[in-house]
């Protein structure tokens, strides 16, 4: 009986190929030859690539966006419109305190709803000028869009001159007048 003692493990399953190197566990590590490893600068779903030229961002349609939010706001009204309103109605109710009848009623009516069409107005601008930013940026060659993004800017363009119309026709007073006092049948003529 020829008993011969080696220093190699029987178990062929846990022993390194040919070329591998064995990791601190024992386990062969695949990746230990430098002519087979991958080549991480070819893949496109690197982090730290940037994309290509042509690839659309989300920068577009965000801003599309907005701007549509913009000029549904000019038309419907604001937070800030209806607070800037108040604050001129109480200012004008504190001046009308002393005043003749005519200016009563343009600080107490006709400055708030000049203040509201104000506010109106530039959100309307801003939303023409985001949705014109964006369709200016979508006919570059470069860029080539998602389809949405053209047709939410072409509405924001239309809700943001809609909404500056209508603030200046509210500015204009062309809607409707201010009320104006009557004259009092005893009050002297001249």
């Amino acid at each position: 009986m020829d008993t011969t003692k080696t220093d190699q493990p029987t178990d062929t399953a846990a022993q390194p190929a040919e070329g591998e190197e064995t990791t601190a566990e024992g386990a062969p590590n695949a990746v230990a030859d430098p002519q087979e490893a991958p080549d991480f600068e070819e893949t496109s779903d690197d982090l730290g690539t940037p994309p290509p030229a042509g690839t659309p961002s989300v920068v577009p349609g965000a801003a599309a966006v907005v701007g549509a939010g913009l000029g549904l706001a000019s038309l419907s009204g604001t937070w800030l419109g209806t607070m800037l309103q108040e604050r001129k109605q109480l200012t004008g109710q504190i001046k009308a305190q002393s005043g003749a009848a005519a200016d009563q009623i343009a600080t107490v009516y006709g400055t708030p709803w000049h203040t509201t069409a104000l506010v109106n107005g530039l959100f309307a601008l801003a939303a023409v000028v985001i949705a014109g930013v964006v369709l200016l940026r979508q006919r570059r060659p470069v860029t080539t869009g998602a389809p949405w993004v053209t047709a939410v800017a072409w509405g924001a363009v239309a809700l943001g001159v809609i909404g500056l119309l209508i603030a200046a026709v509210m500015g204009l007073d062309i809607f409707s007048e201010l009320p104006k006092v009557p004259a009092s049948p005893n009050a002297p003529a001249g």
